[in-house]
């Protein structure tokens, strides 16, 4: 890390503060995440197929997860609350046994939607396995992470894999 790179939330003392971002510029911000979720072939062909017994588990998790992004400043104490433009989740069968969720939030505001992007993916695979666990109790959520960001005074990241 560079030496004048500090931790934002921290003020002088070690105190957690939430960021002053009144003096920053309004602009359009993104941020990409997923979540990864491992399961047994037999549930991702019900998960797919829609024959869960609790119902569309995809319809049901997309909600939970726009839902969750739009509850971000809620849930996590020093988030600052943001007018979201979009927040979008997709489902994606990588494999015979793995779903990856993407979601992208999308803001035109003073600081970033990362924090939106990934409480959506992680409520998403919440959603998703509380939808499959009467087939499967077993199911892993092994991954979440922040795939890109673009916006503000930072620009663009891109995670390198």
């Amino acid at each position: 890390m560079e030496s004048e790179k500090r931790l934002t939330h921290v003020d002088e003392q070690g105190r957690a503060k939430m960021v002053d971002v009144g003096e920053k510029p309004v602009t359009r911000r993104t941020a990409k995440a997923e979540a990864i979720l491992t399961m047994r072939e037999e549930t991702m062909k019900l998960l797919t197929a829609g024959d869960l017994p609790k119902g569309d588990a995809f319809a049901t998790a997309r909600i939970a997860g726009i839902s969750a992004a739009k509850k971000t400043s809620d849930l996590i104490p020093l988030c600052h609350p943001l007018r979201l433009d979009s927040v979008e989740v997709s489902f994606e069968e990588d494999s015979p046994d793995r779903l990856r969720i993407e979601t992208v939030a999308t803001a035109t505001d003073r600081t970033g939607v990362e924090m939106e992007a990934l409480t959506a993916a992680a409520v998403a695979a919440l959603t998703i396995y509380d939808m499959c666990k009467a087939v499967e109790r077993g199911i892993e959520i092994r991954c979440l992470r922040l795939l890109a960001k673009s916006g503000g005074r930072s620009g663009e990241w891109e995670s390198e894999d």
